[in-house]
C-alpha cells in the first residue's frame, strides 16, 4: 500500500504535499526528525489528509496532480470535503 498525503504546520500556516510507500506514521516521524529540507523548518507537522493507493506510482501521480493545482483554496477544499 502507498499513500498520497498532506501535512500541515500551524506555526508556518503551510501545507506539504507528498507520497510514500512507508506507513504514514513512519513517514511523519522522518519529517519531524533532524534533517534538511522544507519540513525541517519546524516540528509541528501533522497529517491532515491522505489517500491510499495500490502502487507508489499511483500515489506519486496523485501528488503531482494536486501540486499542479497551485491553489491553497483547492487543497483546503479537498481537506474540508473529507470531513463531511
Amino acid at each position: 500500500m502507498s499513500y498520497f498525503y498532506i501535512l500541515y504546520s500551524k506555526s508556518l500556516d503551510q501545507y506539504y504535499i507528498g507520497h510514500t510507500s512507508e506507513s504514514l506514521e513512519e513517514r511523519l516521524r522522518k519529517h519531524l526528525s533532524n534533517h534538511s529540507g522544507f519540513t525541517a523548518k519546524v516540528k509541528d507537522w501533522t497529517v491532515i489528509y491522505f489517500e491510499e493507493f495500490e502502487t507508489k506510482s499511483l500515489a506519486y501521480k496523485r501528488e503531482l496532480e494536486v501540486k499542479k493545482w497551485k491553489s491553497s483554496v483547492r487543497v483546503k477544499k479537498l481537506i474540508n470535503d473529507s470531513y463531511k
